[in-house]
């Protein structure tokens, strides 16, 4: 479980390809000294268990599932990537609840810098529009922000300085795939209300 507060940026040092599976290495030497096989680390909002420690980094391994339903066969060595650690029990949940499981792509159409901020459009496939609403939480690379001019296919998020210092969104340009994960209470809502329909 995360909050989508991007706790350190890491970057890809290595990149293998084993059957479908590709193993990436992430180097971050703010938190590498804290963690063990087997934590679970929000990557881009990419829920990854550790897998191997390296100096200053660590492995983890995708699978096929979350290659397909995420931007991770995109990425190359040498990119930035958003790291969330899993929150403890009692911390602040400073930004909404995560779980790190991707439900699709999205990709960036529109950058606009403002006056003290970066304003950003993402476009969605139409068939998630029902788990996304105005001033709703959604997760873009394991980032929790809310939205606004939400269409059916379309929203826009702001970026304020101190994100954009500390996330990879000053890389992002229009064309790039990203992750989206929408609030988990919206789609057990509307799962409810799909349960509830007669046949």
């Amino acid at each position: 479980m995360f909050t989508g507060i991007v706790e350190a940026q890491g970057t890809v040092t290595g990149i293998r390809a084993e059957g479908t599976n590709i193993h990436f290495d992430i180097q971050c030497e703010d938190i590498s000294a804290a963690l063990k096989v087997d934590q679970s680390i929000a990557h881009d909002g990419v829920c990854l268990t550790v897998t191997h420690l390296l100096a200053g980094g660590y492995s983890v391994t995708a699978v096929a599932e979350t290659l397909e339903k995420t931007n991770l066969k995109s990425w190359k060595e040498g990119r930035r990537v958003n790291l969330e650690r899993a929150m403890l029990l009692g911390d602040r949940l400073d930004g909404h609840i995560v779980q790190g499981h991707v439900d699709t792509r999205g990709t960036c159409i529109a950058r606009e810098e403002l006056q003290g901020s970066h304003l950003f459009t993402f476009e969605f496939p139409a068939p998630y529009a029902a788990l996304i609403i105005e001033k709703g939480s959604v997760c873009i690379n394991g980032v929790s922000l809310t939205a606004f001019n939400v269409s059916q296919t379309s929203f826009m998020v702001t970026i304020i300085p101190y994100t954009w210092a500390h996330t990879n969104f000053q890389n992002l340009i229009a064309g790039d795939p990203v992750n989206l994960e929408f609030d988990i209470l919206g789609k057990y809502i509307l799962r409810m209300q799909q349960l509830q329909k007669p046949e």
